[in-house]
């Protein structure tokens, strides 16, 4: 267990086994997963009234990006992990302050990323 134990994630990633593959890395730190999504409007939906402590966004769903979720989660001060083939260069400026994990990524680049963005976000 982690410092991350109990605490509930939303996963959003179009890619089934990518999915799966975030989905167990966080459980193996004891996370709860809140719900996993792979098209933007469920996950504008979830993301406005589910809760949850933490969401790991993919930049990219079937060709839409995932930015209307991410600004969503910034009105509810939620931190956010983004997930991405593209780098950081894929990410719009005004999220700068959220880690960005270049695919693929390990068990420890998640962790390192999720503890940024719980700790970035606390006051």
């Amino acid at each position: 267990m982690t410092e991350l134990a109990g605490l509930k994630a939303l996963v959003v990633e179009d890619e089934g086994s990518v999915a799966l593959l975030i989905e167990e890395m966080l459980e193996s730190f004891g996370c709860e997963i809140a719900a996993s999504l792979a098209r933007v409007d469920q996950a504008r939906e979830f993301a406005s009234k589910g809760i949850f402590d933490f969401a790991v966004l993919d930049v990219n769903l079937h060709g839409q990006p995932v930015f209307p979720v991410a600004h969503i989660l910034c009105e509810r001060q939620i931190p956010f992990v983004f997930s991405t083939g593209y780098g950081a260069d894929g990410v719009p400026a005004g999220f700068n302050a959220s880690p960005v994990l270049a695919k693929p990524f390990g068990i420890a680049d998640l962790k390192r990323a999720v503890s940024s963005a719980l700790a970035s976000s606390s006051h």
